[in-house]
């Protein structure tokens, strides 16, 4: 970002890092709102910095979701944190929704893109179907029971096939390059942990969502505009219950919001589907007039 640079580095020592990031004080509403105006109408450098090492936190956090794939922590962060300052330079505070739930997105593409140029397993290039095979073929083996060394039993890879939607052969050949490690072993030892914890210990990820999340990485600019253009068609009292929750990684309560706006709990999860609606329609006609999904 022009007239900006993030003097901490979690790869200088991540355990000081981590330590520092929590001196930044969160911002509250308003005054994140004052400092994103200041950043969109005058570049202000300062005002960036502060909306930045306020949500070095929230990377933090999202970046450990992914050390399972044998990658420098160090480095995962730091990558999250590109994402986090091309989300504030394109953050319009006008749209109705806080920093937190608009920058998650861009610092999740960003860490999913830096793991699949690490992983040659994986390269760009490949199709959605095959990425979500690489991100969620040790999660699936652990339910299926299925992690023994060598190669999958023949109902094993049909099964795992149906649920990802790839072929059999596909299957085979991915779980015969990442059990032999590919460019990072999984089955390396992790630095700082007691007894014999693994890289590969840690692939499961129970986040909600995440593979579906990675599957489309491609297409996140294209969905975040859809998206940001279809919550316009929102009030703002829909907007704001919309982004509590269904946007928040941790969604708000009926009961907390039925008592911000002093109505039913009942009240408030109608005003919900209602908005929800009116966004999925809002989406696809948007998704229509840009030719991303047929016209009839």
């Amino acid at each position: 970002m022009a007239g900006y640079s993030l003097t901490l580095s979690p790869e200088q020592g991540l355990s000081r890092y981590l330590s520092e990031i929590r001196k930044f004080p969160l911002l509250e509403k308003n005054e994140e709102f004052m400092l994103a105006q200041r950043w969109a109408q005058n570049q202000d450098p300062e005002a960036a910095e502060r909306m930045v090492t306020s949500h070095l936190r929230l990377v933090a956090k999202i970046a450990m979701g992914y050390r399972g794939y044998g990658l420098p922590m160090g480095e995962v962060i730091s990558e999250g944190n590109v994402g986090l300052m091309q989300a504030v330079k394109k953050f319009d505070p006008d749209k109705g929704f806080r920093l937190a739930t608009y920058a998650m997105w861009w610092i999740r593409a960003a860490i999913q893109e830096y793991i699949l140029r690490s992983w040659s397993l994986v390269k760009l290039g490949t199709t959605a179907a095959q990425k979500k095979l690489f991100f969620n073929l040790r999660r699936l083996k652990g339910e299926i029971s299925a992690l023994e060394d060598g190669d999958l039993r023949p109902e094993n890879v049909a099964e795992i096939s149906r649920r990802l939607g790839v072929t059999e052969e596909e299957v085979t050949s991915m779980n015969r390059r990442m059990s032999a490690g590919g460019d990072a072993s999984l089955n390396a030892p992790i630095a700082g942990t007691e007894g014999e914890a693994e890289w590969q210990d840690w692939i499961a990820d129970e986040t909600p969502g995440q593979a579906e999340r990675m599957a489309e990485s491609d297409e996140f600019t294209a969905r975040m505009s859809l998206l940001e253009r279809a919550m316009e068609s929102l009030n703002e009292r829909e907007r704001h219950i919309i982004t509590e929750r269904r946007l928040k990684e941790e969604p708000t309560t009926l009961e907390d919001l039925s008592a911000e706006y002093n109505v039913s709990r009942e009240r408030i999860r109608q005003i919900e589907v209602r908005a929800f609606e009116k966004l999925q329609k809002a989406m696809r006609e948007a998704a229509r007039e840009q030719g991303l999904v047929d016209a009839n």
